[in-house]
């Protein structure tokens, strides 16, 4: 029998705040924390960092002298992996693997000196080593000292719970007995939302109150909004009096593609990806699903079809936190496994706040956690309390 793998620590930057109890102060107010952002000569919805984070982050960047050419994709990176390793009591600890992920990588940087080639200007030496992909894992390994595997990864927006996939992986195989998972997107940048309002997905609404309508399966309109930001978890084998939650069940699937950006009428992907991470047990059993609920009409109602199909009548609580920070692509996975565990901690379920949601009636000892990236490549997580 497989020996369990725990999560002993769980950080975050994003635009929730850093701390644990910030975090869990924001998700138990209904209040959006999204804000339009000027971008080609028209306002747009985005969600960005708080200014005392965003603080953090410029006296990141200026504590060495190489992070001030880094992609704020890395230097948020590095802030969650420092708490993260901090909280679990990682001390000088070098044999830690890493296995950090970005859907879209160094969009800032790489758009920066793309610019200036298009002008005809001299490229930077930097060019190239700072918007590679292993760009992100490499140095959150330079800024801890660690002498473990490095693994960076993208697959697009289930980019973070592939890591997490990995990391168990490496466990269960005894390459290693720590590992540090997750993912980081600094996406609000021209080109990135330019992409984004190309493939039509945009919310265009003026609704103030709640621009995103992610889980509304009513809603006749595309709103997507893009967030930013990073979160890390802490692997390990076993369970401590440090185990925030088990990961009971893993599971993963990819549909063939009919399109770049296409998931079946009923996300046949997510009905895989669930019913290998259930496994055995009752689906009575799970008690909430955060949902990967993106916002769009086509992601949101093919989501929810698979869910019928696994659960049939008796469907969990369902909730999903980009109404609130947007869809922070690579990162979307572990900040929806940050919510799961603060649920289960507290006891407290966190709802969609415009929705006609069923009220909490039980204890919460069962999370199951989706995410899925572009052509239908999803991943499902099971948690359960220590």
């Amino acid at each position: 029998m497989n020996q369990p793998i725990s999560i002993t620590s769980i950080a975050s930057v994003s635009p929730l705040g850093t701390s644990l109890d910030t975090i869990w102060g924001n998700y138990r107010n209904a209040a959006h924390l999204l804000e339009k952002m000027s971008f080609d000569q028209q306002s747009v919805w985005v969600s960005k960092l708080r200014e005392a984070d965003r603080n953090l982050i410029s006296d990141l960047k200026t504590s060495e002298r190489r992070y001030n050419d880094l992609d704020n994709t890395v230097l948020y990176a590095i802030l969650a992996a420092r708490m993260a390793v901090e909280r679990a009591g990682w001390k000088n600890e070098t044999q830690v693997g890493i296995n950090i992920g970005s859907s879209r990588g160094a969009t800032a940087v790489f758009e920066k000196y793309h610019e200036q080639f298009m002008l005809r200007q001299p490229l930077s030496t930097l060019a190239s080593p700072t918007t590679t992909l292993g760009n992100i894992s490499s140095w959150v390994a330079h800024d801890l000292k660690t002498k473990g595997p490095d693994i960076s990864h993208s697959i697009t927006c289930s980019t973070a719970l592939h890591a997490l996939l990995n990391g168990v992986a490496w466990l269960r195989s005894g390459m290693a007995e720590k590992f540090l998972v997750g993912g980081s997107e600094a996406p609000l940048t021209p080109f990135t939302l330019a992409q984004m309002h190309a493939i039509r997905i945009y919310a265009k609404n003026n609704d103030t109150t709640y621009p995103c309508r992610a889980l509304d399966l009513e809603k006749e309109t595309n709103s997507m909004v893009l967030g930013e930001g990073a979160s890390m978890a802490c692997l390990e084998l076993g369970t401590s009096k440090d185990t925030l939650a088990v990961i009971e069940g893993m599971g993963y699937a990819t549909e063939p593609l009919e399109h770049n950006v296409s998931i079946s009428t009923e996300a046949t992907c997510f009905q895989q990806s669930m019913k290998m991470a259930i496994g055995s047990l009752d689906t009575d059993d799970i008690d909430v699903i955060v949902m990967h609920a993106p916002g769009t009409v086509k992601g949101d109602i093919t989501e929810h079809r698979a869910i019928r199909k696994i659960f049939k009548n008796k469907i969990p609580l369902l909730t999903t936190n980009k109404w609130k920070i947007g869809h922070t692509f690579g990162a979307s996975g572990m900040l929806s496994i940050e919510l799961a565990i603060l649920m289960m901690q507290h006891q407290q379920f966190i709802p969609v706040p415009y929705l006609d949601n069923s009220f909490q009636t039980s204890k919460i000892n069962r999370v199951l956690v989706n995410a899925v990236g572009f052509g239908g490549n999803a991943v499902s997580i099971l948690l359960k309390q220590p």
